[in-house]
């Protein structure tokens, strides 16, 4: 036998032995690291979430007896890590990193904050890793992608605040990706296509952009994908309606635009939420979705979708939410709300919500018999008609109940007092008549109840003093009588709204109760005498309180002044008597006092809000002091003193000089505004009274036009066959001879093609001997601006302004704005530029109106300044620039704040005031924040949907190339500091390089486009 055979069979036994002895002292080893290494763990975080869950944490017993940690079945290594929902705060250790045999960690629904280490990296067993809803912020680690076996990463609802890296394409394990609910940003890789066992894609609510990679389609066993709320746009690949495992399909809250394939259903068998809300999706309704028979979700609220509801709707027997609010979905015909019946086979549906569309006929009674789990209900903002229907009563389940804004008539139905669980009710904006139901009072859980803008009567139910749960109450613009019930006044809840404002409420106000929390009160336009009450002083959180247009008399209350966080008072317009109480100085937040029209007298208060002109309103009370002077005529004096300097020094012309002094001397306001309206003389003859009175056919309703702020204007055909614009002022309206004298004065020299031309004026009598002022314009037969960016006004087609016309009316105004500022005999400042006062011809050319606040210009050695000395703000709200706020007088560079505001809006559609501009978030900065990569996210849905349905394919990327560049002129001309902003005529110049840009794309002449206007006569409301 061989030397070395003999060898090895001496050492063969001692072998096993040195072997198993090894493998022990490596196992204690590792058992002894993972301790190590869980002790490093809970070092990191906050003692006081540790003592009642990881108690059992020490270095006396071993890991696999501590609580949430299992080990293999040797108890040699640690495998899994499960502390989720314990509360846990602090950081997370790098000592993780050394349980190297880990195969799951489950941290979620703690509170862990800081970076996750890398050294997660290190755990290449690794097969679930959720670190979900914590508070972990920082980049993802690249080195995720080194755990080869990863089938579960979940670490949404966190703060990080990353790319996602495109390496994640090497974990060919995974199956659940969730990222949803962080800060990520960028596009979503292409590359992730690569991993074929993805079944769970969510990246929802985050700021992702781009488009969908197509190559997501490869994922052929992918179940959910949920991108909501991001920042994505273009179209959905084609491949993606291909992917027929898919459960949940979520794309809601992008820029997403694009049909919907009509056979989806079809394609996408296995659908069980259908949710792609708020986009800019075309389009009908695919019908085949109402084959999911197991569906439970389809929302498609927020797009622009089209057609009828098709049918088939009565197939889904577990549909929990179906929502296709906010489209332009109609009903055709007597049949055209069937689908509402057909849902009463949906017996789990909770939510339905058909609003903002186009349907109209009568809700059908069969609408009582849909599922008694429905809680939410949205109908408002379509054309139905008839009444109410009186099953609706039948469903219990209801807690929210909304058909605003229709044309519902009839009365409310009695049933509504059935509703036990209701806690929203809005039926305002109808025509429903009756009074309003004592049973409403039973409805004990409501918290907000809005049945404004209807033709109720009667008196309010005192039963309505039951609702101990309701924070907003809007009974305003109805003919409601009788006393307000002192029940109201004492709802403890009642913390928003309390608005009984234009009714027919007479008696006195009751004294105020429990109202300790409510922020709004308005009571104005009311025949309401007596007192004000005191105990208004008990509303601590009290921000408006509105009393006009009322019989109150007797003094100010004194304990008003108690009520610090008021922002806004409005007494006008009453009886109210004595002294202005001096403890209005101590309301700091003040920022409108309107006391005009009163009886007031004594001493004015000069601290607090009485410092700032623009927010008092005193006119009306004659015995006011004022500059030391009391009395009747001090007062009266003073004011048309200063008429007299401003008119004087403005017109520079003796005849209206003449006539403000007849004015002083006889004190008759027709005399004046005959000298003013003199002057119109040399272009057309004045019109009588009566010329006017029949060229609208006696002032009618039907012949009005619209209601500005110093009178109404109506439509009317002069006798020799001319139509013509009326405006008509409102002579007992404060401020109104100013802007009769503003109006002549700015247009009788101004004479451009952007500017609604003045034929003529009336200064007369009416019939009952009052005094009658009038100014007769050119007829615009297509309205205002600010109907067109409404959807007030559209083509016959049903389209909105689309994108070269909208650039058409912007260089129009500029061009108006350019020759009032540059080129007129004397510069004028509109001073209230806005879409209402833009008017559009026939042809679609803009033209600016409305100059009762004008103000002359003289030219001074440095800038331009105003003749007026006023510091009054001047303008609309939303519109004014911020310099007035701070005292400056109207300029060049005011106007131009107005037009950047006007050109914000006409791209946007959205108003300045709009509620949504909130907390120091201003159209402005919303629109700056969008530029480049979100401009779709606030461009007019109406606009957008052109964009899309009228270029070819390569178009659209290169029209929003145009908007982004008009929004830069936008901010360029809204500059909080005025001496920032560019010029109106470069603003010109600009804007005629966008709408040149525009030709290319179309290969148009610049000749030929200001002629799309040519849709001409193709308009209608």
């Amino acid at each position: 036998m061989p030397c070395s055979l003999l060898l090895l069979l001496f050492i063969l036994p001692y072998y096993s032995f040195f072997s198993l002895l090894i493998g022990v002292s490596s196992a204690t080893l590792s058992i002894t690291t993972d301790r190590e290494a869980l002790i490093s763990f809970k070092s990191h975080l906050n003692n006081d979430t540790l003592n009642n869950f990881l108690s059992s944490w020490n270095h006396n017993s071993s890991p696999c007896n501590w609580t949430g940690v299992l080990c293999d079945r040797s108890g040699q290594r640690v495998t899994d890590l499960d502390l989720s929902g314990m509360g846990l705060s602090g950081h997370l250790s790098p000592y993780i990193g050394n349980l190297s045999s880990l195969r799951s960690l489950q941290l979620q629904n703690n509170r862990l904050t800081g970076l996750i280490p890398n050294q997660i990296g290190n755990l290449l067993s690794l097969r679930v890793l959720n670190m979900s809803s914590n508070m972990l912020e920082g980049k993802l680690p690249s080195n995720i992608s080194h755990l080869d076996e990863l089938r579960v990463l979940d670490l949404s609802s966190n703060k990080i605040l990353s790319r996602i890296p495109e390496d994640f394409s090497s974990l060919k394990s995974l199956e659940v990706l969730k990222l949803g609910k962080n800060s990520l940003y960028g596009s979503i890789p292409a590359s992730l296509g690569n991993i074929s066992s993805l079944k769970n894609i969510s990246f929802g609510t985050n700021f992702l952009t781009g488009w969908i990679p197509s190559d997501l389609g490869r994922l052929h066993d992918l179940i959910e994908l949920d991108l909501i709320l991001n920042n994505l746009n273009g179209t959905v690949p084609p491949v993606i309606y291909n992917l027929s495992s898919l459960v949940n399909f979520a794309l809601a809250s992008n820029s997403l635009w694009g049909d919907i394939p009509h056979d989806v259903g079809h394609k996408l068998p296995k659908l069980i939420v259908f949710n792609i809300c708020f986009n800019y999706f075309t389009g009908g309704i695919p019908g085949s979705l109402n084959n999911l028979t197991n569906i439970q979700v389809i929302r498609m609220a927020s797009n622009l979708l089209e057609g009828t509801v098709p049918p088939g709707l009565g197939n889904l027997p577990f549909l929990r939410m179906y929502n296709i609010g906010y489209n332009k979905i109609v009903s055709s015909g007597v049949r055209g709300l069937d689908f509402i019946s057909s849902l009463t086979n949906s017996t789990h549906l909770n939510f339905l919500a058909i609003d903002g569309n186009m349907l109209e006929g009568v809700i059908p009674e069969t609408i009582g018999n849909l599922s008694k789990d429905l809680s939410t209900l949205y109908m408002g903002q379509n054309r139905f008609n008839g009444s109410i229907p009186s099953s609706v009563g039948r469903l219990s389940g209801l807690k929210l109940l909304n058909i605003s804004y229709n044309s519902i008539s009839g009365e409310i139905p009695q049933e509504l007092g059935q509703l036990d669980e209701l806690q929203e009710l809005s039926l305002a904006g109808n025509e429903i008549s009756g009074d309003i139901p004592n049973s409403l009072g039973n409805l004990l859980k409501l918290n907000q109840i809005d049945l404004s803008r209807n033709r109720l009567v009667g008196g309010i139910p005192t039963s309505f003093g039951n609702l101990q749960n309701l924070l907003y109450m809007d009974l305003s613009s109805n003919q409601l009588n009788g006393r307000i019930p002192v029940e109201i006044l004492n709802l403890p809840t009642l913390s928003n709204v309390l608005n009984l404002s234009m009714n027919f409420l007479s008696g006195p106000i009751p004294q105020v109760g429990r109202l300790s929390s409510v922020a709004s009160i308005d009571f104005s336009n009311n025949q309401l005498f007596g007192g004000i009450p005191s105990s208004f002083s008990n509303c601590l959180s009290l921000e408006k309180l509105l009393l006009a247009r009322n019989q109150l008399s007797g003094p100010i209350p004194k304990d008003l002044g108690d009520v610090r966080g008021l922002e806004t008072l409005d007494l006008s317009s009453n009886q109210l008597s004595g002294t202005i109480p001096s403890e209005l100085q101590n309301l700091h937040v003040l920022k409108l006092l309107n006391l005009s029209h009163n009886e007031l007298e004594g001493a004015i208060p000069s601290g607090g809000v009485f410092q700032n002109l623009s927010a008092v309103h005193l006119e009306g009370n004659r015995n006011l002091c004022l500059n030391f002077q009391c009395g009747p005529r001090g007062q009266g004096r003073r004011n048309v003193t200063l008429y007299i300097i401003i008119a004087i020094v403005v017109t520079l012309i003796l005849c209206l000089t003449i006539g403000l002094l007849l004015y002083v001397k006889n004190k008759k306001v027709k005399v004046e505004a005959a000298a003013a309206s003199e002057q119109l003389k040399p272009h057309a003859p004045m019109v009588s009274y009566e010329e006017l009175r029949q060229a609208t056919e006696e002032f009618s309703q039907e012949n009005l036009i619209g209601v500005g702020s110093f009178g109404s204007v109506y439509k009317g055909h002069l006798i020799q066959g001319t139509t013509v614009a009326i405006k008509v002022l409102d002579t007992l309206r404060t401020g109104s001879l100013k802007s009769f004298f503003a109006e002549c004065d700015a247009t009788r020299n101004s004479r451009h093609r952007n500017l609604v031309k003045l034929i003529t004026s009336c200064s007369s009598v009416d019939f009952k001997n009052n005094d009658f002022l009038a100014l007769v314009y050119e007829y615009l037969c297509n309205g205002s601006l600010e109907d067109w960016i409404k959807g007030r006004r559209k083509y016959a087609s049903g389209n909105g302004l689309n994108l070269m016309e909208r650039v058409n009316i912007a260089i129009d105004v500029a061009s108006a704005l350019d020759y009032l500022h540059n080129d007129s005999e004397i510069p004028v400042v509109h001073c209230d530029l806005k879409p209402s006062n833009i008017l559009l011809d026939e042809v679609m050319t803009a033209k600016v109106g409305d100059f009762g606040l004008a103000r002359l210009l003289i030219q001074g050695s440095t800038n331009q300044v105003s003749i007026s000395s006023t510091h009054v703000l001047r303008g609309s709200i939303g519109y004014i620039p911020p310099e007035y706020g701070w005292g400056e007088k109207p300029s060049a560079a005011g106007d131009v704040y107005s037009f950047g505001i006007v050109l914000l809006e006409l791209l946007s559609g959205k108003s300045p005031t709009d509620e949504c501009f909130t907390g120091g978030l201003s159209i402005r900065r919303w629109m700056q924040s969008t530029l480049k990569d979100k401009t779709m996210q606030v461009l007019d849905p109406q606009l957008l949907s052109l964009i899309f349905h009228d270029v070819p394919s390569e178009g659209p990327n290169e029209q929003l190339y145009c908007v982004d560049a008009i929004v830069g002129i936008a901010i360029s001309c809204t500059a909080d500091n005025p001496d920032e902003r560019i010029g109106i005529r470069d603003a010109v110049r600009k804007l005629k390089t966008a709408r040149d840009s525009l030709l290319k794309l179309s290969n148009e002449s610049p000749t030929s486009t200001k002629d799309t206007k040519s849709y001409m006569h193709d308009s209608g409301k």
